[in-house]
């Protein structure tokens, strides 16, 4: 499939909300109404299921031009990690974008920033493109650290990192406290968080790389009625979206709002 870089990014992380049969489901009805609608044209959509399913929703995306995304992924291509999947057995799998270092995984299962940051290398060594999650909880916000945290997050996870030719890097501003409560933040606050990324980013990478092949998207309470707020304005090239993509019907309404 051809770059997503010049089409707003739509990516729908399901989360642990879908058992495998509903994964499917959803799928193949996401599959049918991207084709019919011509959504392609205006967007490029990446599903993010859990591990179990990503088989059987690769098998339904392939030859289709919806993308394939996992959770989360760890940072050895192969060895004796028990429990854990590989960013090479995820290409295998037709996997093109991997979510790394969300809050939920962070706070729930304790990944620590330098896992983050290799988590990041291990999905750029395979091809991949990386969807780093940065955002502050609401303490870190109302002691005035928001800008501080970001940056850091995004200084520490790309540490070492280099973009070669032909790979992209995604990062997702997605403010810890709205995340699942239904209230996004005011569309002035993402587009100046997204210039605190953007600088951060130059301390790593020249301005041509960060133009062309990295993209900040926003995350946190996305839904039909907010998406032209975050896509489009300021530096903002697309969304994660997380409980609006799990059910087709508004989830389809929010991308035919693009």
């Amino acid at each position: 499939m051809p770059s997503t870089y010049d089409r707003p990014l739509v990516l729908a992380n399901w989360k642990m909300s879908l058992s495998l049969g509903a994964s499917v489901a959803l799928a193949r009805d996401l599959t049918s109404v991207y084709e019919k609608l011509k959504l392609k044209e205006h967007l490029a959509l990446a599903l993010c299921p859990t591990y179990p399913a990503l088989p059987q929703v690769a098998e339904i995306l392939k030859k289709k031009s919806i993308f394939l995304g996992a959770q989360d992924v760890f940072w050895k291509p192969l060895g004796p990690y028990t429990g854990e999947v590989s960013p090479r057995v995820l290409a295998e799998l037709g996997v093109k974008y991997v979510i790394i270092g969300h809050s939920e995984r962070r706070q729930f299962l304790k990944e620590t920033e330098a896992m983050v940051q290799q988590k990041v290398l291990a999905t750029l060594a395979e091809g991949l493109t990386p969807v780093l999650c940065v955002g502050e909880t609401f303490a870190e916000r109302q002691a005035g650290q928001k800008d501080l945290v970001i940056a850091r997050q995004v200084t520490s996870a790309l540490s070492g990192v280099t973009l070669a030719a032909g790979l992209e890097l995604v990062v997702a501003y997605e403010p810890v406290w709205v995340i699942g409560s239904g209230q996004a933040v005011e569309p002035n606050e993402a587009m100046e968080t997204a210039l605190v990324i953007r600088q951060a980013l130059l301390d790593f990478f020249s301005a041509d790389i960060v133009d062309k092949q990295v993209k900040i998207i926003y995350g946190g309470s996305v839904d039909p009625t907010n998406i032209n707020d975050f896509v489009g304005r300021g530096l903002l090239r697309g969304v994660l979206v997380g409980g609006a993509s799990l059910e087709a019907k508004q989830f389809t309404h929010l991308m035919k709002k693009l």
